[in-house]
């Protein structure tokens, strides 16, 4: 019988002949495998050249051929990391991506000083829940509000809120935007939608055959979603709270002259790994 090595081998073989790149084939392969084993990256390291049990092959191969007809990786295995925690993925959610992570960073370097006390956190288009749970689990005596227009969205939500255990912190709102949502706070995050429409065409399969078109596209010029919560926030935060975005690529200077249209300075833009501004924060003058 071949080895567990050999059939990623042989996988990553299949899903390059599928399109993907050998790197993220061969990354993907091995993401499948471990998760029908059960298996870490140290134990498949170390027991990779072992024969499975038989009721892998299967099992991994229909996987694959998933993953070959372009499934995103996190909807076959139903999970994704972020910030180091596992949540829940189904189609009814964003995937959660690593630049992501950039506005948490940048909501606790925010209010790193012990003097600025933060109390209530909203977040705006939750999807999984990533971003609020993750601060809730970070400043676990800070309320946090997670509104998204989706209630299939939010079951998810819901249900990661649960598996980290802050499900009696975090209250989710089926709300478009900020709409219905009373009280001020603090901070004010968002992965909005943000790709234009005409963009379509361009992205992976993975993504525009998989993901929630209302997650992903913001209107012709992807900006309808920034424009509201940029025009809108205000009305929700307390002096000195911040507003934290995600948008796209090329988006900054734009992003930046909307915000200061609706009257708020740039503290500060983040840029991605490749070095591409991906996250703004904003405060009021």
């Amino acid at each position: 019988m071949t080895s567990v090595r050999e059939q990623i081998d042989a996988a990553c073989e299949t899903l390059v002949r599928a399109g993907l790149r050998p790197d993220a084939a061969a990354t993907d392969a091995a993401v499948l495998a471990r998760h029908v084993l059960g298996w870490d990256r140290a134990t498949l390291l170390t027991h990779g050249r072992e024969a499975p049990p038989a009721s892998f092959e299967p099992r991994f191969e229909a996987f694959v051929a998933r993953r070959a007809a372009r499934e995103p990786v996190a909807m076959i295995t139903g999970v994704r990391e972020f910030w180091g925690l596992e949540f829940e993925v189904t189609p009814d959610v964003l995937v959660p991506r690593p630049e992501t992570e950039f506005i948490v960073e940048e909501a606790l370097s925010a209010f790193a000083d012990p003097r600025r006390r933060i109390r209530r956190i909203i977040d705006v288009g939750t999807g999984t829940g990533c971003l609020a749970i993750t601060l809730s689990l970070e400043l676990p005596d800070v309320q946090v509000i997670a509104t998204d227009i989706s209630a299939s969205a939010l079951v998810v939500a819901r249900r990661n809120a649960v598996r980290h255990g802050v499900d009696a912190r975090v209250s989710f709102v089926q709300a478009s935007f900020l709409s219905g949502v009373a009280g001020d706070a603090d901070l004010i995050v968002s992965n909005p939608p943000y790709v234009p429409e005409g963009a379509a065409p361009a992205l992976a399969p993975e993504v525009v055959r998989h993901e929630p078109h209302t997650a992903l596209f913001g209107g012709r010029d992807g900006l309808v979603a920034i424009r509201e919560i940029v025009n809108s926030a205000a009305a929700h935060l307390d002096p000195g709270g911040r507003l934290i975005l995600e948008f796209g690529y090329g988006q900054d200077a734009d992003v930046t002259a909307l915000g200061e249209i609706a009257g708020w300075n740039v503290v500060n833009v983040r840029n991605d790994l490749q070095d591409i501004p991906r996250v703004i924060v904003f405060g009021r003058h």
